[in-house]
């Protein structure tokens, strides 16, 4: 099992470079697993995690900075996206479609 995200802004209708993403396991004290950067495709240079257990999650995507880069005004500083591994035999993509005033997300495959 892989989980994997990329981000893509809506808006102006490419994937977005820059935004740092952490990974949280949140079943018990949360604890951070994984960080990383979003590159010029918009995804991460490797997957965040391999062989995650079952259980509650939150990836976390700083993307103020990347707004104030494209000099472009912002509602958001970070959106945190929670969500469960109920079968950790399969892979996981959370995907961030993002815009400066909203956003949204799905299990991808």
């Amino acid at each position: 099992m892989k989980l994997s995200t990329h981000v893509l802004d809506t808006a102006r209708g490419v994937p977005a470079a820059g935004i740092a993403v952490t990974l949280i396991a949140l079943d018990g004290e949360p604890r951070t697993l994984a960080q990383a950067t979003t590159n010029a495709d918009g995804r991460t240079d490797a997957p965040l995690a391999v062989d995650l257990p079952a259980g509650r999650y939150e990836l976390t995507f700083v993307v103020a900075p990347y707004f104030a880069l494209a000099g472009v005004a912002a509602f958001y500083d970070a959106i945190p996206i929670r969500f469960r591994i109920d079968d950790p035999a399969r892979d996981h993509h959370v995907p961030l479609l993002l815009a400066p005033w909203g956003y949204s997300t799905y299990r991808g495959s």
